[in-house]
């Protein structure tokens, strides 16, 4: 494995984190709530985006498994990951060019975006055991989300630059530098895949076969592998955890900006805390994997669920500016981590022959997650906001409920024997 290898490999990172950040963490929520969708009425939008990023979540769950076993029979991962990556800048783009109140349009274009940068990770993910080993595997995993947090972080800057400042840069006014930022992430994204495509070499397997047999015989091997995760009890055991405690990242990740607009907060300060949460994470990203190199992988996740605990508990107290940007700056300390020691951690449990496809379960059981928690925060929020006639306290107690995830998460999680799970994947 090249160093040219690993490091085009965690470049995409650098490139679809734009999206994650400018927009599914940032300017989206905010304008689909100020500028497509009723300024007047916070809950209603946040349940709608809250319902939107669930759609989302839903097809790709469905499609992922399938997909991975597609990619691993006829080595497409690369091809499958060239097709969602070029859906998501496509779709991305076209939220520059959404009129003003076509919230159902915004929102369709949204989760068709959301579809792609979902879809790509599947295959991006699945080539780490290609480009690494059992000696660098963290630390490779956690390259490509340290620089993902960086790159995010600097694009996010320059958006935020733009908004704060649209005469600077010959824009007429704060909708036309959002809409510009939704067309830099496209370009960002598009450019900085490049060097993975070009770079990365994907392992050929079953060349002759062609994509229709890749197809049938895919779904059969879906279903094979299917069973194999039933036999395979330290695999299920992690999964189920994950599907647990990422729902509640995921769902911070992407309503985060919805609450703390609920709160009356400025979109500076929310563009604000969101770099805040990028620098920091950049460098804690790096320091959490020596930290679970020093106290073990499974401890390593402990720590990130009880962070979040800790971030949760912290932001339904939240009341002001500076508050909020302590919340940002925990965030930033174990965002990156969790998700990256989960990432290797599942490479070390799996097959490596069956990557894409074992992917595809972890993807699909990710993005399952991602269903249930922005619509468990979005109906609590527009349930309670009807019962207090309080949106913020509403919003709160929607915040709080997402808890519940990472303490059923960290129960299912303590069932997980990590030896036993690599010495079964290295003789299969």
């Amino acid at each position: 494995m090249s160093k040219k290898q690993i490091y085009s490999w965690a470049l995409y990172d650098w490139a679809n984190s734009a999206f994650a950040t400018t927009v599914m963490a940032g300017f989206f929520p905010i304008f689909f709530q100020e500028y497509w969708s009723n300024p007047d009425n916070v809950s209603l939008s946040t349940f709608y985006l809250g319902l939107g990023n669930s759609i989302a979540s839903i097809i790709v769950a469905l499609l992922a498994p399938i997909l991975g076993a597609i990619a691993d029979r006829g080595s497409f991962k690369k091809k499958f990951l060239i097709f969602f990556a070029f859906l998501g800048a496509v779709m991305t783009l076209g939220l520059g060019f959404i009129a003003q109140g076509m919230w159902p349009i915004a929102l369709l274009v949204y989760i068709f975006s959301t579809i792609g940068f979902s879809g790509a990770n599947i295959f991006y993910d699945s080539l780490l055991p290609s480009i690494s080993n059992d000696n660098n595997i963290d630390k490779v995993s956690a390259l490509g989300f340290s620089l993902g947090y960086l790159g995010g972080g600097i694009l996010v800057i320059i958006n935020a630059a733009m908004v704060n400042f649209p005469s600077f840069f010959g824009l007429s006014s704060v909708v036309e530098a959002t809409q510009y930022s939704f067309i830099s992430v496209a370009i960002w994204w598009a450019v900085f895949s490049i060097p993975l495509l070009v770079f990365v070499k994907e392992e050929k397997v079953n060349e002759k076969e062609s994509i229709k047999d890749s197809v049938k015989n895919g779904i059969i091997q879906f279903k094979n592998t299917f069973q194999d995760i039933k036999k395979l009890k330290v695999v299920a055991t992690f999964l189920l955890a994950y599907w647990l405690y990422i729902d509640g990242v995921d769902t911070v990740v992407r309503m985060a900006a919805a609450f703390a607009s609920t709160l009356e907060f400025s979109t500076g300060d929310i563009i604000g805390a969101l770099v805040l949460i990028q620098l920091v994470a950049f460098v804690a990203t790096l320091i959490y994997i020596r930290i679970s190199n020093y106290i073990g992988l499974k401890n390593g996740i402990y720590l990130g669920i009880l962070g979040y605990v800790v971030i949760i508990i912290c932001g339904f107290f939240v009341e002001n500016v500076a508050q909020f940007y302590i919340v940002a700056f925990l965030i930033g300390c174990f965002q990156g981590g969790i998700q990256s020691i989960s990432r290797s951690l599942y490479s070390r449990i799996i097959p490596e022959n069956k990557a894409a496809e074992f992917y595809g379960f972890y993807n699909m059981l990710g993005k399952f997650a991602a269903v249930f928690g922005p619509v468990l925060m979005g109906s609590v929020t527009l349930i309670l906001s009807n019962n207090f006639d309080d949106e913020i306290t509403a919003a709160r107690y929607g915040l709080l409920s997402i808890m519940i995830l990472f303490i059923l998460g960290a129960y299912v999680f303590s069932k997980v024997d990590i030896a036993e799970g690599e010495a079964i994947a290295k003789n299969l």
